[in-house]
């Protein structure tokens, strides 16, 4: 009785070690994103979420800061700044072309570099 105990506990804790192991494939990113207003938010937002593999997103107004959480085997930041550009919103890494920025609404169109 006492072997089949201890072979089971042998076994629990192999499988409960293996588990802990196992890579987390998420990661927090954050990127400044050029925009004016809760519409802005809205659409940068949206953008963000149209990427496969992004988990959460939140665009804060004041402080122009994109904070999401992706998948890794899904996705790149890279993916996710090219999105936010294309909807007409400057990223630090990647630009709007002026053909997306012009598409703005006027309230959105922020001072561009």
């Amino acid at each position: 009785m006492n072997k089949i105990v201890l072979i089971a506990m042998m076994v629990f804790l192999g499988f409960s070690a293996q588990a802990q192991t196992k890579k987390n494939k998420n990661l927090k990113y954050a990127t400044e994103v050029n925009g004016n207003c809760e519409q802005c938010k809205k659409r940068i937002e949206k953008a963000a979420y149209g990427v496969p593999g992004v988990k959460t997103a939140t665009w804060d107004v004041s402080s122009h800061q994109l904070s999401v959480i992706l998948n890794e085997e899904k996705c790149s930041p890279s993916d996710l700044n090219k999105a936010i550009a294309k909807a007409g919103h400057d990223t630090k890494e990647v630009k709007a072309t002026d053909t997306d920025y012009d598409n703005l609404h006027s309230c959105c169109k922020y001072v561009r570099e």
